[in-house]
């Protein structure tokens, strides 16, 4: 039987090693398809990426007149895209989804089911969950955002560092390198931010925590967690 291993965890590797030393026949699959592991954060948006690039145009919603769509689109029934929104495809928009006006949705963008998505939004190359708001003035760069979650207006997610070095992400405690130039946040579900906040790249949110407005977050939020930024005024008489 395989016991857990010094991280607590089921390794497949300890399973194998036990049935070659018990004698046991091991078997491998050959195959001509790419593996991809998805143990960590950013590979799903190398997953969505790979299987986005085989995307083919499928309209079953409504695009409005004055919208512009360059390149794959899938459009859900009952979404809708209003005029004045420019897609750079391959894009996904899944059922139920009300996008623009004014909108940029950028290639390698995944959108669920039942999303909002507001005016003058940007984004790129990122997921965006079930039952999820991104309202207006928001830019989502490169970025995994949960179901439930609602990004306040002007909100802006970074996904580039000053240095152009790759993104590192806590795992457990330890600084992984993504091998991503460009990533953006993870959002667990349930996440609320307020007015003009803005993420540093590579930052995490758990499930259920909000973050106040005009916060600048440059740390990891653990789940269920209020993060209000501290302020001060100095307000001057104009008379004086």
């Amino acid at each position: 039987m395989t016991g857990k291993s010094q991280r607590g965890e089921y390794e497949i590797t300890d399973s194998i090693k036990i049935q070659i030393e018990s004698g046991e026949k091991i078997l491998g699959l050959r195959s001509k398809n790419n593996w991809i592991d998805i143990g960590r954060p950013w590979e799903l948006l190398e997953v969505n990426e790979h299987f986005l690039k085989e995307l083919e145009t499928d309209i079953q919603g409504k695009v409005e007149t004055g919208a512009n769509v360059h390149g794959p689109l899938f459009l859900g029934k009952n979404s809708i895209v209003r005029s004045g929104c420019y897609i750079m495809g391959p894009v996904y928009i899944g059922e139920n989804c009300d996008i623009g006006p004014n909108t940029f949705l950028r290639k390698y963008t995944c959108l669920g089911n039942n999303v909002s998505v507001g005016n003058a939004v940007e984004i790129k190359n990122s997921i965006i969950m079930d039952n999820t708001n991104v309202n207006h003035l928001t830019y989502v760069g490169d970025s995994i955002i949960g179901s439930e979650c609602n990004i306040a207006a002007g909100t802006n997610i970074a996904n580039l560092r000053f240095d152009n070095g790759n993104v590192k992400i806590n795992v457990k405690g330890d600084k992984i390198d993504s091998g991503r130039r460009k990533m953006g946040v993870v959002f667990g579900d349930g996440v609320k931010t307020g007015i003009n906040s803005s993420f540093n790249p590579g930052v995490k949110v758990g499930v259920n925590s909000r973050i106040g407005a005009g916060a600048i977050i440059s740390k990891d939020l653990e789940s269920n967690k209020v993060l209000i930024p501290k302020q001060e005024h100095e307000i001057i008489d104009k008379n004086e």
